[in-house]
C-alpha cells in the first residue's frame, strides 16, 4: 500500500506559530507529494494571510470553522483530507527537514495504523522553553516515557506529533469530546478496536510548548484534570503512578509544616531530588540557566498536574 500523507494542523489565535511551522514544512527532504490542511478553530487573530504566503510552495488548504476545540478541529481536517495517512501536528511545533522521511521509513519498516513521535527543544528556543521541554521529557519527572522505547510498553501517542491512518480514523471517529487528554482517549479506543501503536523515535519535532511559568502551570493543571476522567472511562488503565504528583506536593506541604516545628529531615529528600534535576538538566543542556530553570519548571509541573488531578478526582463530578 502506498502511503499518502495529509498533515492536519489546528490553530487558534497563533498565526506566528503557523508561519514558522509552514516554513519548516517547505524544507522537507521528502521526495513524494503531501498535502497540508490548516484548520482555524474560530480564531479572532487569523492565519489566512500567512497561509497564502506558502500557497505556491505547499499543497495547502485552509479552513475556518466555529470554535469547538482542538480535537474536533483535527477531526474536521481529517474528514476533508485526501491522503490515507494523517499526520497531526500542534501549531507550536517546528519539524526538522527529515521528519516526513523518517515517518515514511518507520511505517515501511513496521506499519501500524497509529504512531507517536517524541519532541525536543530547538536551539533557538528561550532558556525557559528549554527548561519546560526538559521537565516534560525527563525520566526524573512525570514526562519520562516520551521518546524512549525501552521505557514503555504500549506507546500512547500525543497529539502534538500523532500519526493516524484513514482506516483507523473511520473506525474510531477520531478524537473525542474531551478538551484535554483526548489523544490518550483516542489511543485507548484504537487498542479496543485492534489497532497497534508505536513510537517512531527518529520522527521528532521541536515543540515550543508554553513561554511563561503561568501558561505552563495552566497546561499541566489541565493535564492533571484529564487523568481521573480517563480513569473513569477506562478503569482498567488506571495506575497508582498517576497519583505520584499529587502525593509529591502533599509530601512537600507536610515537610514544610514539619520544618516549622524543627523537623527538617523530609526536606533532605526534596533537596536531593531537585539537585538531581539540576545536574541532569545541566548535563543535557550544558547551560546553567536552563538547569536552574528546570528546577522551577519541574516543581511547577508537579504542582499543576497534582492539583489538577486532586480537583478533578474529588471536587468535579462531571
Amino acid at each position: 500500500m502506498k502511503i499518502n500523507f495529509s498533515i492536519i494542523i489546528p490553530v487558534y489565535n497563533r498565526p506566528n506559530e503557523i508561519d514558522e511551522l509552514l516554513e519548516s514544512l517547505t524544507k522537507q527532504d521528502y521526495s513524494d507529494d503531501f498535502e497540508v490542511l490548516i484548520v482555524e478553530d474560530g480564531s479572532t487573530d487569523k492565519s489566512e494571510h500567512l497561509v497564502e504566503k506558502y500557497k505556491n510552495q505547499l499543497d495547502l488548504k485552509y479552513f475556518f470553522k466555529e470554535n469547538s476545540g482542538a480535537g474536533a478541529s483535527r477531526n474536521y481536517g481529517m474528514s476533508h483530507a485526501n491522503g490515507n495517512y494523517f499526520l497531526i501536528l500542534d501549531s507550536d511545533v517546528i519539524v526538522p527537514k527529515n521528519y516526513l522521511t523518517e515517518v515514511s521509513k518507520g511505517l515501511i519498516t513496521n506499519y501500524t495504523d497509529a504512531f507517536g513521535g517524541p519532541d525536543a527543544a530547538h536551539q533557538s528556543f528561550t532558556s525557559l522553553q528549554k527548561a519546560i521541554n526538559y521537565s516534560m521529557t525527563s525520566f526524573l519527572t512525570t514526562g519520562g516515557i516520551r521518546g524512549k522505547k525501552n521505557a514503555v510498553g504500549k506507546f500512547q501517542p500525543r497529539s502534538f506529533n500523532f500519526g493516524l491512518s484513514q482506516t483507523a480514523f473511520s473506525k474510531t471517529n477520531g478524537f473525542s469530546d474531551l478538551k484535554f487528554g483526548e489523544d490518550i482517549d483516542l489511543t485507548f479506543r484504537l487498542w479496543e478496536n485492534g489497532f497497534e501503536t508505536q513510537l517512531l523515535e527518529k520522527a521528532f519535532v521541536y515543540h515550543k510548548r508554553r513561554s511563561t511559568i503561568k501558561q505552563f502551570f495552566k497546561q499541566t493543571f489541565a493535564f492533571g484534570t484529564a487523568r481521573p476522567k480517563l480513569n473513569k472511562r477506562y478503569p482498567e488503565t488506571a495506575k497508582l503512578t498517576y497519583w505520584f504528583p499529587s502525593l509529591f506536593i502533599i509530601g512537600f506541604d507536610i515537610s514544610c509544616v514539619a520544618a516549622i516545628f524543627g523537623y527538617w529531615q523530609l526536606f533532605f529528600f526534596y533537596g536531593f531530588y531537585f539537585t538531581l534535576i539540576f545536574l541532569d538538566s545541566l548535563f543535557r543542556s550544558k547551560n546553567l540557566i536552563v538547569a536552574f530553570l528546570s528546577i522551577i519548571t519541574s516543581f511547577t509541573q508537579y504542582i499543576g498536574y497534582g492539583l489538577g488531578f486532586l480537583e478533578s478526582k474529588f471536587l468535579k463530578k462531571d
